[in-house]
């Protein structure tokens, strides 16, 4: 429950409060709803919060949550409401878009969350002379050419080679391209037209670079028409090696429209959406169409908590409406697979999209592959997803009886794994990574690495010291639960050292868990040390259901640990190095750092072209290249 200081800010604000904890006076709190659009919240008596939604209208909304007849998962969160909240906004778009981030940063326990950490990859061509192809996740500008969304990394990168094989666009970073003498081996295999020393000039790169965003925007035929007249061009010059270049091309286009069942039509881009209840199991799957051509799929399964029963597919549709196309272009036309009209969701996609969305439930022709296809990959997704969760649930008992903890299998659902990792080299970049295993698997969202600061390089127990002290101090403080096991990697000497911190933090230390590697550090004969120095480590066997959990756990949390010391190791040497040159400023690091983008490509710069970046003489650039040079010589 808020505060009543905060409230009165918020009442100010246009947000309703009521104060009675007890019992929710819904007659009186009904009575102060204007008629306008909002977002309405409901808490229970100590202050968590049960559900958001929005409304076109709030009176009428939120007046219809307390007659006599509702749904059995209504009716069990409208008993406990204690408490509700509105704000007020401009127009149905603005409460749709406040809606979906207060679901997505509160996770209130009745609404349906679709957790997704990342944005949707694009395919970018960059605004220049010769424009780069490149992977790209975040905010678009105008400046350059998007396209997209991709429903995963795999369908783009697809797309990628594709478009590197065909039009032979450039990858290669800024840095790279303007700093070399000679073309790369991406130019020998075929894969790039060699733009960096002008092998292709301007002019025809821009060419090739046209027909890419053609064929990306779904003018296939157009593409193909092209590729045709250039292959009888060569053809009647007998260029026959260049014409069988412009054939292969011509086959790999039209396989490609063959395989993406590609469709021609001025509203061809648009996006299916299926909805599969089974088994128990809600799974949402977004296969995306742009320019025609089908890019692939993504299955989703959201989060249910609080629901007494699965709700129907139109509710679920619903939410993952609000809560992705909040965020994301609404394609013109939307495909899904309900048997009645919606109108409140096609309100919500006209609402979002700023225009009229067609929202097509019983499609025809290609339409209606995408869709079969789209339920078939849900239910796919269910069946995996299923046997997924029995192996780990039996990896999850199997943990439990050999440690003896006291867990009914109906608690299974709360059973939670910290495992912290030490990564270093020789003392360089030292860090410690949290891997967090919970709702029975790994949920990559909390994971957490911590830089290590003040500790003798290599001494990894003042290490762990420091990170389980930082992250446990929360805990202590009641801000946080402690986790059912805290995995640490390592013997007798790490669990001590795990021990001392739970210890002065106050904390119950027999949750702690060391891993120790075996005889010979083979794989699978791995024991586990307890705190009870009077307990034997226990050795589980490479065939252990038990064993092959805590492997995972650890394993992932050793993986997160190099992969963040190698990125901050590489950082630190750059930034270190650079910042040893003399003659070299804050600004004209920044300068030298936004023009060759590492210490390698610096180092490979000549005086020419250090001297060319903004702020930098010759002289300056002549120092430059001089201690460069005496450093690596």
């Amino acid at each position: 429950m808020e505060q009543q200081n905060e409230k009165s800010e918020q009442a100010a604000e246009g947000i309703s409060t009521n104060e009675t904890p007890k019992k929710f006076d819904s007659a009186s709190f009904l009575k102060t709803l204007p008629h306008l659009p909002g977002v309405y919240r409901y808490f229970d008596a100590a202050g968590n919060l049960l559900y958001v939604g929005k409304a076109r209208d709030l009176k009428k909304r939120v007046s219809s949550y307390f007659q006599k007849t509702l749904a059995p998962r209504t009716a069990v969160m409208v008993s406990l409401i204690a408490d509700a909240q509105i704000t007020v906004v401009n127009s149905e778009a603005e409460a749709l878009i406040l809606e979906s981030n207060l679901i997505k940063t509160q996770d209130p326990r009745f609404n349906i969350l679709f957790r997704d950490d990342k944005s949707y990859p694009y395919l970018k061509l960059s605004a220049q002379e010769y424009p780069r192809l490149s992977y790209y996740r975040g905010m678009l500008d105008k400046k350059n050419s998007y396209f997209g969304p991709y429903p995963n990394a795999n369908a783009a990168k697809d797309t990628m080679v594709l478009l590197q094989k065909i039009f032979q666009l450039r990858t290669c970073e800024d840095s790279v391209f303007k700093n070399r003498s000679r073309p790369c081996l991406l130019y020998q295999i075929g894969r790039c037209s060699g733009g960096c020393t002008r092998e292709i000039s301007p002019q025809d790169y821009a060419h090739s670079v046209q027909i890419a965003k053609e064929f990306l925007s779904g003018d296939s035929e157009k593409v193909q028409n092209d590729l045709r007249r250039r292959m009888n061009e060569y053809s009647e010059k007998l260029e026959f090696e260049k014409a069988a270049v412009m054939r292969d091309h011509l086959a790999a286009i039209s396989s490609v429209v063959h395989q993406q069942s590609m469709e021609a039509s001025p509203d061809s881009n648009a996006d299916i959406i299926a909805v599969v209840i089974s088994e128990g199991e809600v799974c949402v799957n977004l296969a995306m169409v742009r320019g025609g051509r089908h890019l692939g799929d993504k299955a989703s399964f959201p989060s249910l908590n609080g629901k007494t029963e699965l709700p129907s597919r139109e509710e679920i549709l619903e939410a993952f409406i609000v809560q992705h196309y909040s965020h994301m272009e609404v394609p013109p036309v939307i495909i899904v697979n309900l048997e009645e009209k919606n109108e409140a969701i096609e309100a919500e996609l006209a609402a979002l999209a700023g225009r009229k969305v067609t929202v097509v439930r019983k499609p025809q022709n290609v339409r209606r592959k995408w869709l079969e296809l789209a339920v078939k990959n849900a239910r796919m997704a269910v069946v995996r997803r299923l046997v997924q969760e029995g192996s780990q649930k039996r990896r999850i008992d199997a943990l439990v009886r050999e440690l003896d903890l006291n867990i009914p299998e109906s608690d299974y659902g709360d059973f939670r794994v910290e495992c912290f990792d030490i990564s270093h080299t020789s003392g360089e970049a030292t860090q410690a990574s949290c891997v967090v295993f919970a709702n029975n698997k790994m949920d990559s969202s909390q994971y957490r690495r911590f830089n290590i600061h003040d500790v003798k390089a290599g001494d990894d127990y003042a290490a762990m010291r420091q990170v389980l002290t930082r992250r446990y101090q929360r805990v202590a403080n009641g801000e946080a639960q402690l986790p059912t096991i805290v995995l640490v990697d390592g013997g007798r000497g790490q669990v001590k050292m795990a021990c001392e911190v739970f210890d002065e933090l106050g904390l119950d230390k027999s949750v702690i868990v060391g891993v120790a590697k075996g005889e010979g550090r083979k794989v699978g004969l791995e024991e586990l040390v307890f705190p009870d120095p009077d307990r034997e480590p226990l050795k589980l066997g490479p065939e252990s259901a038990a064993l092959m959990l805590i492997a995972q756990i650890r394993d992932e949390a050793h993986r997160f640990a190099i992969t963040g010391m190698r990125a901050k190791r590489a950082k630190v040497r750059n930034y270190s190095r650079i910042e040893d040159l003399e003659g070299v400023g804050p600004k004209r690091r920044q300068k030298l750092l936004e023009r060759f983008g590492s210490l390698k490509v610096l180092s490979n710069a000549s005086i020419e072209d250090i001297a060319s970046v903004e702020g930098i003489s010759r002289t300056i650039a002549t120092q430059i290249y001089a201690q460069l040079h005496e450093h690596i010589s």
